[in-house]
């Protein structure tokens, strides 16, 4: 019945048009690479597959990779297989070593990248590292761009993520729909390396407000201020936060179920002190914040979300914030 709708019964500018559609749709499936399957990649791989593309997949994890390849994934067995594969690859992984590796390793991308082909890596690395990695990849003709992204692990699973990103403008707007099924805002920021220094700027800010935050909610708890009254007070005033507004339940539920890792905030407030040095910025308060989520890290809260570093000041003062039972 359908194809007789198609073929005989409709106006043939109907029937032409239903085609081209057809053909249009046909079109926008592409081949596709993700490699790097953790809190934040695998979701994103899943929009993509979710959204009809082809995608071949790989993780330092094989478990995370058949899960993903039930769904409608290819599991490869290298990094290399999966350029094979695809036109454009993404990654998400966990470090700068991390990335070049997968990237220019033996059994890397660089190994099995066609000329012409994309990488899009969504780590969050060096600036440096990134641009170097970009022009190892221009050599083969392989076009690189930077684009880590923000939005933690709901934003990963909603599509609703912030990429920034930095490359030549012109491979961005190529890969443009893929990112818009990952995320709802993007920010071209210029060339290579840009899209991270945005990136890390931003989880500045962030890293030093969330260890702000530990210190005076300890204090006031200490002090006897009901938790719950103080963030009021704070999402009342000129503190508010929208970090704050989410983290803050977690720590009074005592819910530290990790989104983004102590740990990778730690890394990334590294890699802020690295860029820094190399722009003779001098960044003190970062620097102080970074001794403290390692000390939080040699505590044992590194894997658990950034909201859990608060225990490490809860434990130098001995007062514990969480929610205070219901008269």
């Amino acid at each position: 019945m359908h194809q007789n709708f198609l073929t005989g019964f409709a106006p043939i500018h109907l029937r032409l048009s239903l085609l081209t559609s057809f053909k249009g749709a046909q079109r926008k499936m592409a081949k596709l690479g993700f490699l790097g399957l953790g809190i934040m990649g695998g979701p994103m791989a899943l929009r993509l597959i979710e959204a009809g593309h082809q995608v071949a997949l790989w993780s330092f994890s094989e478990n995370k990779v058949a899960a993903l390849a039930d769904k409608g994934g290819i599991a490869c067995a290298t990094p290399a297989d999966v350029a094979r594969h695809s036109d454009c690859t993404f990654l998400c992984v966990g470090d700068t070593e991390m990335s070049r590796s997968v990237i220019l390793g033996a059994g890397g991308l660089v190994e099995g990248a066609a000329a012409k082909s994309i990488i899009v890596d969504c780590s969050t690395i060096a600036p440096s590292a990134s641009r170097a990695i970009a022009a190892e990849l221009a050599k083969k003709d392989i076009s690189f761009l930077d684009a880590p992204c923000t939005g933690s692990k709901a934003g990963a699973e909603g599509g609703t993520l912030t990429f920034m990103v930095g490359g030549p403008k012109d491979i961005f707007e190529k890969v443009r729909p893929y990112f818009e099924t990952m995320g709802k805002l993007l920010y071209y920021c210029g060339e290579a390396g840009m899209g991270l220094h945005a990136k890390l700027s931003q989880n500045m800010i962030l890293g030093n407000l969330l260890q702000a935050f530990n210190e005076s909610i300890v204090l006031s708890t200490k002090a006897g201020v009901d938790p719950e009254m103080m963030l009021d007070i704070l999402n009342n005033s000129a503190a508010k936060s929208g970090l704050l507004t989410t983290k803050a339940p977690m720590v009074f539920a005592r819910n530290f179920t990790t989104n983004f890792s102590v740990k990778w905030l730690e890394k990334d407030m590294e890699l802020m002190l690295e860029s820094a040095a190399e722009l003779n910025v001098p960044a003190p308060l970062t620097s102080l914040s970074r001794q403290l989520y390692r000390a939080a890290i040699a505590k044992g809260f590194g894997e658990d979300d950034i909201c859990g570093s608060i225990r490490l000041m809860e434990d130098i003062t001995g007062t514990t914030v969480a929610s205070r039972p219901k008269a």
